[in-house]
């Protein structure tokens, strides 16, 4: 252990920057972790969190790897009971990294997945304390139902019934598999290209499967109010997977699914604003109840940024000027 922990700190002291998981060239999201893959050390420093290890398998190029992430790992409560219960780490399906298992035994990473059966990419494992694979999710999962699969362990179901079991009473149906349409968004091809003295623009990003997605356009999009400050603004539609052709408000060609990651969109649905210059001033990635869903609108819209540069305090603002004209001033709803 003295030893392991030693390494850790080397590592740490001589690396310029912090070092995200990754297969290939693809950066997976923040949750997942680097270590130096001694399972059975992994699993004692997970415990002493009251966390558990999820092993991911995926490859380069794959599609269903790239939804799960695309989906599941850019809605923030998935994330959230991702980073509270267990300790994530990735595996590449054909990978040359050394990894030691529970038996004691090195092996690296194209040979672990093949000792642990993996045929699928994605595939999860969940693993107890003791490194007993309880849950093994194979391929790709909507995000309700790999929320639920994640359960299974948060839960520690497993000496209650089998995963199968548990998953046989999850719906098949959850968050729509399609995106939804407004009758403001710009039409492609996109040319986000903006003009000293225009709009503003404000840029949603979206995926597939995004319960909070789906809320936003049956809430946020039909308040009044917020429809009033999107109509001083362009507003755009993406998908975080799009791989159609567009112009950023900078004047540069790239894709959605590009222009995302430039951006560093790591939750859906997250809207970001830009000014009449092509510069970004504002953006929202969080969860967010319609007061300050279309409060980000007017903030963006009015001008006010440019003047208060602090969101909170231009929302305190509006609320007392509510107060003082006798509006009911509602946070939640």
């Amino acid at each position: 252990m003295y030893i392991r922990q030693i390494l850790v700190a080397m590592l740490i002291a001589v690396s310029p920057a912090p070092t995200f998981a990754q297969i290939g060239d693809e950066v997976l999201p923040s949750v997942f972790v680097e270590t130096l893959l001694e399972l059975p050390e992994d699993a004692v420093e997970a415990a002493r969190s009251k966390k558990r290890l999820l092993l991911y398998f995926g490859q380069v190029g794959c599609p269903y790897c790239k939804e799960l992430m695309q989906t599941s790992f850019t809605q923030k409560d998935i994330v959230d009971k991702t980073a509270k219960h267990f300790l994530p780490i990735a595996f590449n399906l054909f990978g040359d990294r050394e990894v030691t298992w529970f038996d004691g035994k090195s092996r690296s990473e194209k040979d672990f997945a093949k000792f642990l059966k993996v045929q699928f990419t994605p595939t999860i494992l969940l693993l107890d304390e003791k490194g007993r694979i309880i849950a093994r999710i194979n391929g790709y999962y909507p995000p309700h139902r790999f929320s639920a699969a994640l359960d299974y362990s948060v839960k520690r179901l497993e000496n209650q019934l089998p995963f199968a079991e548990h998953m046989k009473a999850v719906p098949q149906t959850g968050a729509s598999a399609a995106l939804h349409d407004q009758p403001f968004f710009m039409k492609a091809p996109l040319n986000l290209g903006r003009q000293p003295g225009g709009k503003a623009l404000a840029v949603l990003f979206e995926t597939r499967h995004c319960a909070p997605c789906d809320e936003l356009h049956e809430e946020g999009f039909k308040r009044e109010k917020t429809l009033a400050a999107i109509a001083r603004l362009d507003v755009a539609r993406l998908s975080l997977s799009g791989r159609d052709a567009l112009t950023t408000p900078d004047g540069r060609s790239t894709t959605a699914e590009a222009w995302g990651k430039e951006l560093k969109i790591s939750y859906t649905p997250s809207v970001v604003f830009f000014d009449d210059r092509g510069r970004e001033v504002f953006r929202v990635e969080a969860y967010v109840r319609p007061f300050h869903f279309t409060s980000s609108f007017e903030y963006v819209a009015s001008g006010a940024y440019r003047k208060e540069p602090e969101f909170q305090r231009f929302l305190q603002n509006k609320a007392e000027h509510m107060k003082q004209a006798g509006e009911k001033l509602e946070l939640w709803k």
